[in-house]
């Protein structure tokens, strides 16, 4: 492993990482297609897009506990929506995790678009008033949340991601979470989710674990970063930001696949 390899694996998990924190998202949807395509452009090794499922796995867990570690304070935290939640995708993304060893690499692409196209296509829809609700007041279905969240998990355990990109437009569109609020709270939820990818992946021998270290130091210096700066941007540019990362991801994908 040389120099160039070592750097470019960090500067991704850094880049990753940040906006994971900034946006509340694991960064898998980012990181994900960089390690596939990027390392190749600078003649370096290419990974599988097994090894890519693996390493975004275990990395999205380390770089969610920074960013809720940012979040901690401030009410931004909706415990009950976090148990919901989190123990349905953690059930979710195991089974995802463990069986998509059984997958074709196509198949895991094709996985990763079709999540990747409903999520840009539900960060279109309207969210007014949704940031107007004190956040000591909100309330949403528990029951749908839980449903919601099982599926997203086993969708999201078989592209070793944990599911933010997914769950982050569900708790805006469909639950009416405020987004600071579904930022810090997605975050934990996809903390959670990564607990089941991650044991999947490594039970399956899916992990390159070099790659995979660099990318955890990267997510453990950027991630709080990130969540700092998304406490100070307005809710709205979030949500630009979220849109335009989460589109433009999936038709790169889908351009692949077809």
């Amino acid at each position: 492993m040389d120099i160039g390899f070592i750097i470019t694996i960090f500067l991704i998990g850094f880049i990753g990482s940040y906006i994971s924190g900034m946006l509340g998202i694991g960064g898998s949807i980012i990181k994900y297609p960089m390690l596939l395509y990027i390392p190749p452009l600078f003649g370096l090794a290419a990974f599988t897009a097994h090894e890519v499922s693996g390493i975004s796995a275990i990395q999205v867990f380390f770089a969610t506990i920074g960013g809720v570690w940012a979040y901690r304070k401030g009410g931004y935290l909706n415990k009950s929506l976090i148990g919901y939640m989190g123990v349905s995708i953690l059930i979710g993304s195991f089974i995802g995790g463990y069986g998509s060893k059984l997958m074709t690499e196509g198949g895991i692409n094709l996985i990763y678009g079709i999540l990747a196209l409903i999520a840009a296509v539900m960060m279109f829809i309207p969210k007014k008033g949704i940031d107007d609700t004190p956040l000591d007041q909100v309330k949403f279905n528990k029951w749908l949340a839980a449903i919601l969240a099982l599926i997203v998990g086993t969708g999201a355990g078989i592209v070793g991601a944990a599911g933010a990109f997914l769950l982050v437009p569900i708790m805006l569109v469909v639950l009416k979470i405020p987004t600071r609020m579904t930022i810090a709270s997605s975050l934990a939820i996809t903390f959670i989710s990564s607990i089941g990818a991650t044991v999947g992946k490594i039970t399956t021998g899916q992990i390159d674990y070099f790659p995979a270290f660099i990318m955890i130091i990267a997510s453990l210096i950027a991630s709080p970063l990130g969540a700092m700066a998304g406490k100070k941007m307005n809710t709205k540019l979030l949500q630009v930001i979220l849109v335009i990362l989460i589109a433009a991801t999936a038709v790169k994908i889908w351009l692949d696949i077809l």
